[in-house]
């Protein structure tokens, strides 16, 4: 006999805790149906490393770095080899003037995405903050290898370039000038030559010197370039 404790224990657990020929507390003679587990309602599970890595892009674009790192942050944690979120914690940094600390978060990300140019860009652009200008080049030339266009479709050139003064701007067109002309795409270094020079660069000895620009020299366009009369700034 079942006693009152037990029944009202069993009606308590309900689904949870059936009753049959197994159990102890009441034996019967007809052997109990199987009773179906019932389905259980899916939990929404926190958001995965790529759309914790979206959220920060989000308020990265909106100027909000603090939640921006935070969320790239929480990205790498779930997946410690999630290259793009390295590379855009590392652009956090490189935003605060962090140049050092944004240089190894984008040596990391290559490390696992070794054929990105986008990563290589930014790690030039980085050399470039701290005036490193032949690491800065060995990685444009590098990203230049890996994607021809990185350097045209890329929207943050124009906010680099507003940090940085009408001397640094020439310079930093007079070597993409470089990268280009290493890798035989002529119009485009010229291109950058021009900017380079209208931004007042001074050092045009080095248009003759350096050897990236020998088949350049050949050109009217070149010669034409630097018979421009120097930007008085």
């Amino acid at each position: 006999m079942v006693s009152a404790k037990w029944f009202c224990l069993a009606l308590a657990l309900g689904s949870s805790f059936t009753l049959s020929a197994q159990s102890p507390l009441l034996p019967t003679s007809n052997p109990a149906r199987p009773v179906e587990p019932e389905p259980v309602a899916s939990v929404p599970s926190e958001p995965l490393s790529p759309e914790k890595n979206k959220i920060g892009i989000a308020y990265h674009q909106m100027l909000k770095l603090d939640i921006a790192k935070r969320y790239y942050e929480r990205a790498i944690k779930i997946d410690a080899k999630y290259a793009e979120a390295i590379n855009n914690l590392g652009t956090v940094y490189y935003s605060r003037k962090s140049y050092l600390r944004s240089i190894r978060f984008y040596r990391r990300a290559l490390k696992l995405s070794p054929n990105s140019a986008s990563v290589y860009s930014n790690l030039g652009t980085a050399y470039f903050a701290r005036k490193n200008y032949k690491k800065a080049s060995e990685s444009y030339q590098q990203a230049l290898s890996l994607d021809p266009e990185v350097f045209e479709h890329r929207s943050t050139w124009g906010v680099l370039l507003q940090e940085r003064s009408v001397e640094e701007r020439a310079k930093f067109h007079y070597y993409l000038a470089k990268t280009y002309a290493q890798a035989g795409m002529y119009d485009r270094a010229l291109l950058y030559i021009r900017k380079a020079l209208e931004e007042g660069f001074t050092e045009r000895k080095k248009l003759m010197e350096d050897p990236e620009f020998v088949s350049l020299r050949k050109l009217p366009e070149f010669q034409e370039l630097l018979a421009m009369e120097p930007r008085v700034l």
